[in-house]
């Protein structure tokens, strides 16, 4: 067990710390610290990381007869539950060329440019988050692995018998996954499609803007990111709905290893990723201490006033402090108000003989 700190308000409105315990994650302090790590490590680190991810795919075991039974056997099951928009889609996008053939390259290059965009931009923009995100997304992009491994799945346009049309062939698009003559065939496991790592990768990007981007417009494309990702995959036949559940749920794997290794969010939505709000000459939000300064702001209430015409307390006749003890007693007094007036707050004097006694010194 770990204690965390948090700030709690008194009923006098000053913010103390207070303690409860907290479960820490798997891994011991020394593995999860917070913060960006360093660049050439993490660079170095991602790539191998990729490269490994890259061969075992492309190694994972194809298995092409029990792969297309499966793809029959998902088809057959999404036609029964009338969830099967995938032929119509295809279809209906095929008839325009210039948009299946935008969709084509969407398909074979964003979901790399994208992510790694999200990653750079995290790493340096969004520090606090960096580690959880991006443990988050690797951890799904390894379990999508097992999938790859032990359930080879055929997509949608080798079905040509149910009407499915190959785009990328059709329309001979740059990087075709053309069986015969296409060089990324032959890099590239062509049965890997349980569970979808465009969706993974999509997913991921479009949470981690929502959650972590200031302005609204790329919180918006964010959210649509992910959606956009799913038309295109089922419009270039490349993906089942079924693959893209898988994939929605591998990433949620992902992140709850991310939680259960670090035991903590994989988005840190405060600290130094967001500015904390401030007055304009007033304390800090929720700081506790008067801004630009490192003493505490003490909560401050205008004092009761007496009777008019009353003098203050240590002062002579019309308010006028007499002597050496009676003027301490009236800078005390002042002292006093000060610290118990709201903050920002500066009160006229009240009306009555008594203002002058009351207001001096002030």
């Amino acid at each position: 067990m770990t204690t965390s700190v948090s700030r709690g308000v008194t009923a006098a409105g000053t913010s103390v710390p207070s303690t409860r315990p907290r479960a820490g994650g798997l891994l011991p302090a020394r593995l999860r610290p917070r913060g960006r790590p360093r660049f050439r490590v993490e660079l170095a680190f991602s790539v191998a990381l990729y490269l490994a991810y890259s061969r075992i795919r492309r190694f994972a075991p194809d298995h092409r007869t029990a792969a297309m039974h499966r793809a029959d056997a998902i088809w057959h099951a999404e036609r029964t539950l009338h969830l099967d928009p995938e032929l119509a889609v295809n279809h209906a996008v095929n008839h325009v060329t210039w948009l299946i053939v935008g969709m084509n390259y969407y398909y074979a290059t964003l979901h790399f440019v994208v992510t790694l965009g999200v990653l750079v931009w995290l790493y340096a923009c969004r520090p606090a988050s960096y580690r959880g995100a991006r443990t988050a997304l690797y951890a799904a992009t390894l379990l999508a692995l097992v999938g790859f491994e032990f359930f080879a799945l055929a997509p949608p346009r080798f079905l040509t018998g149910q009407g499915f049309v190959d785009t990328v062939v059709v329309h001979d698009t740059w990087g075709s996954w053309g069986s015969g003559s296409s060089h990324v065939s032959s890099v590239s496991n062509q049965y890997a499609a349980m569970p979808s790592v465009h969706i993974v990768w999509a997913t991921w990007s479009g949470l981690t803007l929502a959650a972590l981007a200031r302005r609204t417009w790329v919180r918006v494309l964010g959210a649509c990111y992910p959606l956009a990702t799913l038309t295109v995959i089922v419009a270039t036949a490349n993906h089942f709905l079924a693959d893209a559940a898988g994939g929605a749920l591998t990433l949620a794997a992902g992140f709850l290893v991310q939680r259960l290794l670090t035991g903590r969010p994989a988005y840190d939505r405060g600290g130094v990723d967001r500015p904390v709000p401030r007055a304009a000459g007033g304390p800090v939000a929720g700081s506790g201490t008067s801004a630009g300064s490192g003493t505490s702001a003490r909560p401050r209430t205008r004092p009761r006033t007496s009777t008019p015409g009353a003098p203050v307390s240590g002062a002579g006749p019309g308010g006028t402090p007499t002597g050496r003890d009676d003027a301490a007693a009236g800078r005390y007094a002042t002292v006093a108000a000060r610290a118990t007036r709201p903050s920002g707050h500066r009160p006229g004097p009240p009306e009555g003989d008594g203002a002058d006694g009351w207001y001096r010194g002030d």
